[in-house]
């Protein structure tokens, strides 16, 4: 009887050891998918973001030359336009950045990187176009480096 008493005891604790250890594995394994699906999204709306910022810059260099032209270019009103669509691709790249993202100076960085290409086209002068130009891409590429070994 005693025998019988310990095999059922036994059988009872390793029951509830390995439940618990299963529960555990279970937990540990819907966790690690989870960090997997945030970070493969952070990696998609990372580069999404570069992309379409390097666009965006693109094509407010273009509004800008061909506004500037003289006469204005026919094509300069189209690049307007463009350049219009172009900011609402960016701003919403922009705002799944913010949305995906938890930390503060990345954030910073992908909006200092919007600011200097919306602002681009204000330029005076040709020097201070390139200039901007160049300030955007450099802003563009901080944001990627310091994203860079968030997503490894």
């Amino acid at each position: 009887m005693d025998a019988a008493l310990i095999a059922v005891l036994g059988t009872l604790l390793g029951s509830v050891v390995t439940h618990y250890f299963q529960e555990r594995a279970a937990v540990r394994s819907a966790e690690l998918a989870r960090a997997e699906q945030l970070r493969q999204e952070r990696i998609s709306t990372y580069s999404e973001f570069a992309g379409v910022l390097f666009g965006y810059r693109r094509s407010q260099n273009t509004r800008w030359i061909l506004a500037r032209e003289d006469p204005p270019a026919p094509a300069a009103e189209e690049a307007r336009f463009a350049s219009y669509e172009s900011r609402v691709a960016a701003r919403q790249a922009l705002v799944r950045v913010q949305l995906v993202c938890d930390d503060t100076r990345l954030r910073q960085l992908a909006d200092t990187a919007f600011e200097l290409a919306n602002c681009l086209h204000e330029s005076s002068d040709e020097p201070e176009r390139h200039r901007r130009s160049q300030d955007c891409k450099a802003a563009l590429n901080a944001f990627v480096e310091a994203a860079a070994p968030t997503v490894r």
